[in-house]
């Protein structure tokens, strides 16, 4: 039998997307339903933010999880949950803990406030789960998450590779098209 494998990216956007609603419908088959509860479960761990990133897998009913957190306690706690919710047999906690780094932590903030200062970007962090995620390790820094358009991503990414001491940015940010 032949295991079909669900992907879905937890990067707190879809908490607060239209991309993923928490609302499955009434014929949800058992894995999306697993799905849902994961997400949740993920999105609702304590000091989840906008610095960590945090994505899964289904297959069957193992859980394979991966992205990047700042706190290793964040890493175990997720495992921890997961393996708690009904119908999870297996979990492979593949998450990155970003090393300890008091320049990549400068980052963090001085990225923060150059990206989200801007008044057209200040929107993203509203909300307990903001859908903009800066991931900084060792001065390389990612942007995931879900933007409502082009320009937005396009501005992210500029401003992020304005601040000092930034060696890289690598932009991946989705336009929700939705929006």
């Amino acid at each position: 039998m032949k295991q079909t494998i669900l992907t879905a990216v937890v990067a707190g956007v879809l908490a607060t997307s239209p991309l993923f609603s928490s609302k499955l419908p009434s014929g949800a088959t058992e894995q999306e339903r697993l799905a849902d509860k994961v997400r949740h479960e993920l999105v609702m761990l304590p000091f989840y933010g906008v610095f960590d990133q945090m994505s899964f897998s289904l297959e069957g009913h193992k859980v394979i999880l991966t992205g990047q957190v700042t706190r290793p306690t964040l890493q175990s706690s997720a495992g921890n949950v997961v393996k708690r919710i009904p119908g999870v047999e297996e979990v492979d906690n593949r998450i990155e803990v970003l090393p300890l780094s008091p320049n990549d932590d400068r980052l963090r903030l001085a990225l923060y406030r150059t990206i989200f200062g801007q008044a057209s970007l200040g929107r993203y962090t509203l909300g307990a789960n903001p859908p903009v995620r800066i991931i900084v390790k060792n001065g390389n820094v990612t942007l995931t998450g879900v933007v409502i358009n082009e320009m937005d991503k396009n501005l992210a990414g500029l401003f992020a590779n304005q601040v000092p001491g930034v060696f890289s940015v690598t932009n991946k940010l989705v336009v929700d098209k939705k929006s």
